[in-house]
């Protein structure tokens, strides 16, 4: 079966790149072009016609030969690039859809393909994803950088030390009369035990990756009528939040997802803290107390005209919260405090004042907060559940007596392993044979 899909976005644009895929694929663009000699990994210059009718679809367009294994899916693989009008696009994927044994592709499809046919593994084909749909600057430098490879080659580096090393455990079960150099069994804990490290080191970084994927999330909190929904709303560039002179306009939590100068934010208004005055805002409040504790970050905005911090708003005040003044047009100064640690910003969001110092006290921050986590980050759930898994199981291997349960703990040591390779799409146990045969010269 042959797949076909617009690769490029929804037109009209200048130019659209439709992809084909699959055994018949160079067939399927000889007949769109009439062209008997079409030149692989070059520029062919042909016009595309309807073979049913011979109309012309597009009198001068491109067509990108790749035959296999050397293409993106490891399959034949066309790239048809054609004038972007959506009439264009139409009537080619019609045509397409008319030949044998074609059919529009799924979601990925070609990305699926690609792993299966090994020329990518799962990190990059998950990396991929991330990188067409980033949004901001920090986004696109993780994306690249998985794309590159650099976190596959990682984990692929600690699976192998195991398989290296379960591979000296297999020869002592299954050669027991040939004992093994007390100084290889000793390497092959200190390698163990360097890969658990290694893993804890992995773990232990705060979630960056899922949230530069995701969004950092911020939480506004203070004063009713401190501004705070101005502030998302400028922030924003939008009128997300519902901002009037009348306290406790804000009942639940607002939020908008932002880009603040290349860092992913999911922004939140929250409802003045005040003595409640009813059920309603009694629970508006509860919930800004519980969104400002699950903030990666907290503003605490504060009145400036009123010359006192509100006493229930300092109760909500730690280490990591910014204390951003607002109405300097009102006032100048901002009240005596005793949170001198904390990063103070006095602003106008009426008359858009040291906002900028505002967008860049945030990124700094979250950079000073999380940026200094292992180069190899975590993106996904399902990286860390793998990488908890595998953690756990060399914790049960180095746990045993390597002498008396050495099969229970070769089962330990297999099933990290296991879980350590299906984070890149690669469990082989075959893999282990070959390295005894190499290490051992088992077979002679």
């Amino acid at each position: 079966m042959n797949i076909f899909a617009l690769s490029s976005g929804k037109g009209p644009s200048g130019i659209a790149i439709v992809r084909i895929s699959g055994p018949q694929t160079l067939n399927i663009c000889k007949a769109l072009t009439n062209e008997k000699n079409i030149k692989s990994n070059e520029i062919n210059l042909c016009k595309f016609i309807d073979p049913k009718n011979k109309k012309i679809i597009d009198p001068e367009a491109l067509l990108l030969w790749f035959p296999k294994p050397h293409s993106f899916t490891g399959d034949d693989l066309a790239e048809l690039h054609i004038h972007g009008s959506n009439a264009v696009i139409t009537y080619l994927l019609k045509v397409l859809s008319d030949q044998k044994n074609c059919r529009l592709a799924e979601p990925g499809e070609f990305t699926k393909i690609a792993f299966q046919n090994n020329k990518i593994d799962l990190v990059k084909a998950e990396s991929i994803g991330d990188l067409i749909h980033s949004e901001t600057e920090l986004q696109r430098e993780q994306a690249a950088n998985l794309v590159q490879g650099h976190a596959s080659k990682y984990y692929e580096n600690l699976r192998e030390k195991l398989v290296k090393s379960l591979s000296y455990i297999e020869a002592k079960i299954d050669f027991a009369e040939d004992d093994l150099p007390g100084s290889v069994l000793k390497e092959v804990q200190k390698s163990i035990k360097q890969v658990h490290t290694d893993i804890k080191q992995i773990l232990e970084d705060q979630k960056v990756g899922e949230k530069i994927r995701d969004g950092f999330r911020i939480s506004i909190i203070g004063d009713v009528n401190a501004g705070k929904s101005s502030l998302l709303n400028l922030l924003s560039k939008r009128d997300a939040a519902i901002v009037s002179e009348e306290e406790g306009t804000t009942r639940d939590v607002v939020e908008t997802y932002l880009n603040i100068d290349g860092y992913p934010v999911i922004l939140a208004d929250t409802a003045g803290i005040r003595k409640a005055k009813n059920k309603v805002e009694k629970e508006g409040i509860k919930r800004a107390i519980k969104k400002a504790k699950e903030a990666d970050l907290t503003l605490v905005m504060i009145d400036v005209s009123k010359k006192t911090i509100n006493s229930d708003v300092k109760k909500l005040i730690n280490k990591d919260c910014i204390l951003v003044f607002n109405k300097s047009d009102l006032s100048k100064k901002t009240p005596k405090n005793e949170f001198k640690n904390n990063d103070q910003i006095l602003i106008s969001v009426k008359n858009s004042k040291n906002i900028d110092r505002l967008i860049k006290t945030i990124k700094e921050k979250l950079s000073k907060k999380f940026m200094k986590a292992n180069n190899i980050l975590v993106t996904r759930e399902r990286h860390r559940a793998k990488l908890n898994a595998a953690l756990k199981e060399i914790e049960k291997f180095l746990k045993k007596d390597q002498k008396k349960e050495i099969e229970t703990a070769a089962e330990d040591l297999r099933l990290a392993t296991r879980h350590l390779g299906s984070i890149v799409g690669k469990v082989d146990v075959e893999e282990i044979l070959g390295s005894i045969f190499q290490d051992f010269c088992i077979g002679k």
